[in-house]
């Protein structure tokens, strides 16, 4: 079967890259020009290059891939200017929906696999969510209406463009491989580094294994029903433990102090302040905190029984994604002498 992976060399689409060519397909792979592409570079696959506005590329890399797998996304939920969320979330989903509903593309396509995110589905405390559950974009976070919004538009396509997509909406993830150092991902460098200063507490994540979501997405792509949304999430775990696992997974002590919820919530208004005053980006403000602390449990039961996905437990992940950047860490000082 010929796949293409557009975005393949983020942290979940180059995962999804490995396991297909492990699996013996005819891998096609789309990045943007100047991608850093570390994670996929010792894989035989057929690349293309251009992004995701390009559809003369787009065309040229999904005619006769009978697998889309499309893992582009910015998650840069803190930044003051939303608009680059929706360019890239909406209008880059948006164009490249349309390309793969042309004639001359959709003829071989089977499944187009789009990866979401597990913030799109409603969720209250005391409650277990499931994808039944239907987000009100009132009120949500500029990075989080980008996502549903987003998600519906594929969805959309599916139900009135024939487009044979499945929604995966994935949790935190954790492991090796994490080149480009994704916001979780420098929270676990830092605790394997020993450089956390602190652990935020009162702070619950719904969260897998990279290996495991990429396993759900080729999955999908077998058994997903189209027009679906398929919850993809291991379990819920303290942020205070991830760091506790992954500094005891690197050999060295967790952070000696743990910040209350209260005092965080004085923080992140302290870094939305100081960004409307100098007019930059923090990452801890009260939108990204908000993100945090919008959690709830989901049943994932759907994607177990219908994909017959079956996930390790993420603190494995954990420990790999410490051992990733110790090991990092370590090589890059050998090659300086």
């Amino acid at each position: 079967m010929t796949a293409l992976v557009i975005g393949a060399n983020g942290f979940l689409g180059s995962h999804v890259t490995r396991q297909l060519v492990a699996d013996g397909q005819e891998v096609r792979v789309m990045v943007r020009p100047g991608a850093d592409t570390v994670g996929i570079d010792d894989l035989p696959v057929t690349r293309f290059t251009g992004d995701i506005f390009d559809s003369d590329v787009l065309r040229d890399a999904m005619t006769g891939a009978e697998v889309v797998y499309y893992c582009v996304v910015d998650t840069r939920g803190w930044l003051r200017d939303p608009a680059p969320l929706f360019r890239t979330n909406v209008a880059g989903t948006r164009n490249v929906c349309e390309v793969a509903t042309e004639p001359g593309v959709a003829t071989g396509l089977r499944k187009f696999v789009y990866t979401s995110s597990y913030v799109t589905v409603g969720r209250k405390r005391g409650r277990v969510a499931t994808e039944a559950d239907i987000i009100s974009e009132r009120g949500l976070t500029p990075y989080v209406r980008s996502r549903v919004q987003a998600e519906n538009l594929v969805l959309d396509y599916a139900h009135r463009r024939a487009l044979p997509a499945v929604a995966m909406c994935v949790s935190t993830t954790y492991g090796a491989g994490d080149w480009g150092r994704t916001p979780h991902g420098a929270i676990i460098a830092g605790a394997a580094f020993g450089k956390l200063p602190f652990v935020m507490g009162g702070i619950e994540l719904e969260a897998v294994g990279i290996d495991d979501a990429a396993r759900a997405l080729l999955l999908a792509a077998d058994c997903g029903r189209v027009g679906e949304r398929y919850l993809v999430s291991e379990k819920m775990i303290p942020n205070t433990e991830v760091v506790r696992i992954a500094a005891e997974a690197a050999g060295v002590e967790p952070p000696s102090r743990t910040v209350p919820l209260p005092v965080s919530w004085v923080m992140a208004a302290v870094g939305s302040l100081r960004g409307r005053i100098r007019g930059t980006d923090e990452r801890l403000s009260l939108g990204s905190l908000r993100l945090m602390r919008a959690e709830a449990p989901v049943d994932c039961s759907k994607a177990r029984n219908e994909l017959g996905w079956r996930p390790a437990p993420v603190e494995d992940s954990i420990r790999e994604a410490a051992r990733f950047w110790v090991g990092l860490r370590a090589a890059r000082r050998q090659r300086a002498g």
